[in-house]
């Protein structure tokens, strides 16, 4: 079962997101994702089997540039996860379409999403899902 998550689901929502995004701690989770499902631009979704959450997606509208893209607001995938155990179930294609049918509901006309240039995993997750590569990019930073 797939459903859209609400204000009580922050905390399973956290402890998910905490897995994917490593460096972040469940508090910090629970304070951005608290605003985030607030906001009529964004939405996340969770995944069940059997009264377990084992997977979430968070969506966004972007207004801003998006690479590869040419209408505004595009429907972007900030992020999609997994508990290990449940994978290889098509759970993950389940979210990632959730959040396609939200978007389109939404009025976007395109989808999109990124992640890291070594996360071989996602890169390999998004082409199976018929994304198709728009760029790719190395960003650096320096103090002043």
């Amino acid at each position: 079962m797939i459903r859209q998550a609400s204000n009580n689901d922050i905390g399973i929502i956290a402890g998910l997101a905490v897995k994917l995004w490593e460096d972040n701690l469940v508090e910090e989770l629970t304070e951005e994702f608290s605003e985030l499902i607030s906001k009529d631009n964004a939405c996340i979704f969770l995944k069940y089997e059997n009264d377990i959450p084992v997977g979430f997606a968070q969506c966004q509208l972007r207004s801003d540039y998006v690479e590869g893209t040419e209408t505004s607001p595009v429907g972007y995938l900030e992020g999609i996860f997994v508990l290990e155990g449940y994978r290889k179930r098509g759970y993950a294609k389940e979210l990632l379409h959730a959040c396609e049918t939200w978007a389109k509901d939404m009025g976007c006309a395109e989808f999109a999403s990124d992640c890291e240039l070594d996360n071989v995993d996602s890169f390999r997750f998004h082409m199976a899902m018929q994304f198709t590569e728009a760029n790719r990019i190395i960003c650096f930073t320096k103090k002043l």
